[in-house]
């Protein structure tokens, strides 16, 4: 299996380690003199090997961690019967820092208890038999040598992880925020694809009903009234389109206009003129809120438009009611095979009416009831529904 290859910074330490440890060979600066009672290998040569061991173990101080340790701590003991080196006693150090700062989670709290209770063992050990102060420092070396980087690790480890954590924390936030702004973009998307298709599609349906009947009947005065008609669609649609136009190009600009019950008489008026035979029929209602009314009026100005597109000839009845709570708009027309002149549909109006329907709390549905297809919305009346 192929040693996993090392960092590079790493390979720098490793470099400079052994050159230093050499350096120091070479001038005769060692950690013991030759006559002291542990020496059992002096003079430079035996130096060397956990020299060049330790080096060896700073290449794996990132990658394999683990075992650089454990090498690391075979080549410190077999230090400890030479005359040392100090760039043996820094190399062990940096080994164990990086075996709990890059190592797996247990082995960095493992290193942490063995490192200190080794040091609470050559502190009172030593201490204890051989009776005098010196004994003491036995324990502040291994301390110093083992259990201060092991600590140092930990420590650098848990800024790390907390960093790493409040990394993921912002990107979490980020990722939700931008999820929030897209179905906000969404929403409103729907939203004016819902007013644009209801202000405009009345009028449009109308211009090109007329304009069909215009070019299909060779008859003057049909021909006049067709064009009155399409004319003044075309205006209201214009004008239609121009409030929404400046709603969008102006956020802060107020829908003046928006529409309310009160116009339904007149938007009633506008279906009498392009041609179905329409009755109201508004009944007592009292205070609706806003989102309600817009929906409601919204409802039946959409349901006259597919009337005008598709209804067999007969009358359209619109009734609204106000009962328990919930405001009932219900659009009733002809249903069955039409002759004459027919506009396209997309079905989008019935998605739409759905959707404000649902956008309220409230249900829709749509469908022939016998030789009428009906149109019944029921929107509860709370204040603060969403439009």
């Amino acid at each position: 299996m192929a040693l996993p290859r090392p960092h590079r910074f790493d390979v720098y330490i490793a470099v400079g380690g052994l050159l230093g440890g050499l350096l120091l060979v070479g001038i005769g600066l060692s950690t013991r003199p030759s006559d002291d009672p542990i020496t059992l290998f002096d003079g430079p040569w035996p130096v060397l090997v956990p020299l060049t061991v330790l080096a060896g173990c700073e290449l794996l101080r990132r990658t394999a961690p683990r075992a650089a340790l454990l090498a690391g701590t075979a080549a410190i003991c077999a230090d400890l019967v030479t005359q040392g080196s100090l760039a043996t006693i820094l190399m062990f150090t940096d080994v164990v820092y990086a075996a709990v700062l890059y190592g797996p989670l247990a082995s960095a709290r493992r290193i942490q208890w063995i490192t200190g209770l080794l040091t609470v063992a050559g502190t009172l050990v030593p201490f204890a038999v051989w009776r005098v102060p010196e004994a003491l420092l036995i324990g502040v070396v291994i301390g110093a040598v083992a259990y201060a980087p092991a600590a140092t690790g930990w420590i650098v480890r848990n800024h790390r992880d907390a960093a790493e954590a409040a990394r993921l924390r912002a990107e979490q936030t980020a990722l939700l925020a931008e999820m929030d702004r897209t179905q906000a973009v969404t929403a409103e998307r729907a939203r004016m694809a819902r007013e644009l298709h209801d202000m405009v599609a009345n009028h449009l349906s109308a211009i090109a009903i007329h304009s069909t009947a215009a070019l299909s009947i060779d008859d003057p005065a049909t021909s006049r009234e067709a064009l009155s008609v399409i004319r003044e669609n075309s205006v209201d649609g214009l004008a239609e389109m121009r409030r929404l136009i400046g709603i969008l190009r102006d956020g802060d600009h107020a829908p003046s206009a928006v529409p309310t019950l009160d116009g339904l008489t007149a938007l009633v008026e506008g279906a009498r003129a392009n041609g179905l035979d329409v009755t109201l029929d508004a009944g007592h209602h009292g205070a609706v809120p806003a989102p309600v009314e817009l929906a409601a009026y919204r409802i039946v100005q959409e349901s006259l438009t597919n009337a005008l597109k598709h209804a067999c000839p007969g009358r359209v009845t619109v009734s609204l009611a106000q009962r328990d709570g919930e405001l009932t708009v219900a659009v009733s027309s002809p249903y069955g095979d039409r002759d004459g002149p027919r506009a396209p549909g997309s079905g989008a109006g019935l998605v739409g009416m759905r959707e404000r329907a649902a956008l309220l709390g409230g249900t829709f549905d749509a469908g022939p009831d016998g030789p009428h297809w009906t149109v019944r919305a029921t929107l509860p009346l709370r204040e603060g529904v969403p439009e």
